[in-house]
């Protein structure tokens, strides 16, 4: 038996941008990636705390360095920056393997985006 667990969670970021002339997604700055172990094109979820808002996307690799948290296309009209979201992904495991794994989660600076 496999069940579906928590593998990777960004802990409050804030949304920088929302281009909405995008072909979707959401860019992430890849130091943000690499530390909650997501790649590009990994399917996320995507919740806002500041209105109650939840989708799903897909990742698409932002600047090293630079903080940016944007979403693009349609879920451009579901967030506005400034708002602060959690950005998590989920990974099919087996039962057994499941009650080892520990997921990787970062509580970046809300005020930057960059990892304390």
């Amino acid at each position: 038996m496999t069940i579906e667990v928590l593998k990777s969670k960004i802990h409050r970021v804030t949304v920088t941008e929302a281009n909405l002339n995008y072909i979707g997604s959401i860019t992430l700055d890849e130091d943000l990636m690499d530390a909650a172990n997501l790649i590009e094109f990994e399917k996320v979820h995507v919740l806002d705390n500041n209105n109650g808002e939840r989708f799903t996307t897909y990742i698409i690799k932002g600047e090293r360095g630079s903080g940016v948290v944007c979403l693009n296309g349609a879920a451009a009209r579901r967030v506005q920056p400034g708002d602060i979201i959690i950005i998590v992904s989920y990974a099919q495991l087996d039962f057994e393997e499941a009650k080892k794994f520990k997921p990787a989660i970062v509580f970046p600076n809300t005020a930057n985006n960059r990892l304390v």
